[in-house]
């Protein structure tokens, strides 16, 4: 016979164990150029912007 345990966990240390699984929301800050929402230490992909200094060129849409 294989490996069982001799007694049924409880609910309660089930759920502690597994506690830390769940997921979580993203960390997310606001870009100093134009205030889009992006991970941390991430170029703006709207702007093109990292740290106020332009990184790449992005294509710019007017709005009329």
């Amino acid at each position: 016979m294989g490996a069982l345990p001799k007694k049924k966990r409880t609910q309660s240390r089930r759920g502690a164990r597994k506690s830390h699984i769940s997921l979580k929301a993203p960390t997310l800050t606001s870009c100093a150029q134009c205030g889009q929402k992006i991970p941390p230490h991430q170029v703006c992909p709207e702007c093109g912007y990292y740290k106020g200094i332009m990184v790449i060129e992005t294509k710019v849409q007017e709005i009329i």
